[in-house]
């Protein structure tokens, strides 16, 4: 047992389960953890009557007082955040400071979303069909229940995270984790409770994906899924069946462009933690490097030097740059696909093999070169921390490549040249895009959405979107005065004349 068993007793006492019993494996031993119940049609219909009870009282507070919860979660989470760390490496086999970037994640958006909600919920005036004679206001109303079914590979950032705007916005929020991650889920559900979100307002729906996944689906008010493009095509069929909205984020085939002009070592430093981090589990973590032939053999000598020397964890604790996968899954299509591109002529500049001797899902940081279109690893996403590298003559045959993609998560660009890099940026398919950067500095940035085209997903978590999502626009138009009717002995020809003449006015004066 790595976790303190006090502690998981005490967290997974929350749930409100009487199903079939689940047992998680640790990656860093892959023996079970612990077990937890799944929920029942039953169990899931009682939650979701209970949230349907609170929602309405937490929706009627103002919205500083939310806030006020919200910021009290963000200090919790920060003073305990050593607890949380545990969990997540128990659960993921990450290295420390992955998940720590999961902390300062929820942490970052609970602020943001505290102090933006004002702004963001507040009524807004719009000017009325007839200056002075209509009034409109814009209310922002929130969906009611906002189902969020989140992976394993971010089990606090794609739980809480998503969360946070949910309930700021006036919601009750029903979480369903991955099953191999729910205790994750349930630590941060304690927590936001701790700080003063109701017990009625929040709840989790523990156990399998595909059988429990519906059951919320198809009792909540907006969807929010992070997850594979084969999964997010059924969830939004689903939701489109029963007319609700959702937002999903989905795979991606991420690409990284090295400029002539780049300098190898810092291009190097960039990609390492561009397609490592979080051992390339990562929906945003770079799998293609297109690179100059100027700069290929420099960068690509830099780059397997320090993918070398990286070092690997193999337990709690600050102990390592590259964790474990996290299921034996994923170490079995990791290894698929590298076996793949070798057996069809591809080459391993670094890495390329599984390390039982540290752990069980332990995969090695591996850099493939001579890729082709035949193999498995050019197109589909693997998930691991298995990248390409390509040389290219010109930044157009890179951009061309780049975008040669159904996906369009993320992308990078590194230059000396920024406004090269910003021009290129601009040219590639893909939601975010990070110019001398992999991904943190997009994701990071909050203020702004975050989202994929094409296969990558559908609508954005973060910026304004990230939280108006989550509500209902109303518009309330008051008519003072005038009607909209003739007056009373005018004919309708008179008074459509009179509308059309005032329509024209309003044109020639500028007034919308």
């Amino acid at each position: 047992m790595i976790l303190d068993r006090a502690l998981v007793t005490r967290l997974l006492s929350q749930l409100d389960a009487t199903g079939e019993r689940f047992g998680v494996l640790a990656p860093f031993t892959g023996e079970v953890e612990f077990e937890f119940p799944s929920s029942t049609v039953a169990d899931v219909d009682r939650a979701v009557q209970r949230l349907r009870d609170g929602q309405p009282r937490w929706a009627a507070l103002p919205v500083r007082d939310r806030a006020r919860v919200l910021l009290r979660f963000h200090d919790l989470v920060m003073t305990r955040r050593d607890e949380g760390l545990d969990i997540i490496q128990a659960e993921t086999g990450k290295a420390r400071r992955d998940a720590m970037e999961e902390v300062l994640d929820v942490c970052i958006n609970a602020r943001h979303y505290a102090r933006d909600a004002h702004r963001l919920l507040k009524p807004r005036r719009h000017a009325g069909a007839l200056p002075g004679l209509v009034g409109v206001t814009e209310y922002r109303v929130p969906k009611g229940i906002v189902g969020v079914l989140s992976p394993w590979n971010y089990p606090l950032s794609l739980s809480a995270g998503d969360a946070i705007p949910a309930l700021m916005a006036g919601n009750a929020v029903l979480l369903k984790p991955d099953v191999q991650t729910t205790l994750t889920a349930t630590w941060a559900m304690a927590l936001l409770i701790e700080a003063g979100v109701p017990r009625d307002v929040i709840a989790i729906a523990p156990g399998d994906g595909p059988v429990v996944g519906p059951m919320v689906i198809d009792r909540v008010d907006y969807v929010m899924f992070t997850g594979s493009t084969r999964v997010g095509r059924q969830v939004a069929a689903r939701c489109g069946e029963r007319l609700i909205g959702c937002s999903l984020e989905l795979g991606g085939k991420n690409a990284m462009i090295v400029r002539a002009d780049a300098d190898p070592e810092r291009a190097a430093e960039i990609a390492v933690r561009a397609c490592f981090s979080n051992a390339g589990q990562l929906c945003i973590s770079m799998e293609r490097m297109y690179v100059h032939d100027a700069v290929y053999d420099d960068f690509t000598q830099a780059f397997t030097a320090a993918v070398a020397t990286m070092t690997m964890a193999s337990g709690l604790g600050w102990m390592g740059q590259m964790g474990s996968l996290t299921s034996q899954r994923q170490l079995d299509r990791v290894l698929s696909h590298v076996d793949d591109a070798v057996g069809r002529g591809a080459r391993v500049l670094a890495g390329g093999s599984a390390r039982p001797d540290l752990s069980p899902y332990a995969m090695e940081p591996t850099v493939l070169e001579g890729v082709t279109e035949d193999m498995i690893v050019c197109d589909e996403e693997t998930f691991g921390p298995v990248v390409a590298l390509y040389r290219v003559a010109d930044d157009e045959e890179a951009i061309r490549l780049a975008n040669d993609s159904p996906y369009g998560l993320n992308a990078a660009v590194v230059t000396r040249d920024r406004r090269a890099g910003r021009t290129i940026a601009r040219r590639l398919h893909a939601g975010s895009v990070n110019v001398n950067e992999g991904y943190g500095a997009s994701w990071a940035s909050v203020r702004a959405p975050m989202g994929g085209m094409g296969d990558s997903g559908l609508g954005r978590r973060h910026g304004d979107e990230g939280l108006l999502k989550y509500t209902e626009s109303q518009t309330i138009a008051e008519q003072r005065m005038l009607g909209l009717g003739a007056p009373r002995g005018w004919s309708d020809e008179r008074w459509m004349g009179t509308l059309a003449a005032a329509i024209g006015t309003m044109k020639r004066l500028g007034l919308k």
